[in-house]
């Protein structure tokens, strides 16, 4: 493994934590926006339909993948700027 990519083990790892945080928030603004309840439903719950549970779900993993990609990209190109080599 290049010492690059150990070196950014550490801050992929702060950045990950930042980018679930990131993304709870957006998706509880956007979910109340659309106006649902405060929390998404889960999928066992009963008094949800199906269309609403699967609409939560996609919407959910979507905000996570873009605010992690986006996140994971930043930090990646903070790291190339600072050290001159880019740590994938």
């Amino acid at each position: 493994m290049k010492a690059s990519k150990i070196a950014y083990k550490p801050v992929g790892m702060v950045l990950g934590a930042v980018s679930g945080a990131l993304a709870g928030a957006l998706f509880k603004q956007v979910w109340k926006k659309l106006g649902h309840d405060d929390d998404a439903p889960d999928a066992t719950d009963p008094d949800r339909t199906w269309r609403e549970v699967l609409l939560a779900a996609t919407l959910q993993g979507a905000v996570f993948a873009a605010v992690k990609a986006g996140v994971d990209r930043a930090g990646a190109t903070a790291v190339h700027r600072a050290t001159g080599v880019w740590p994938g």
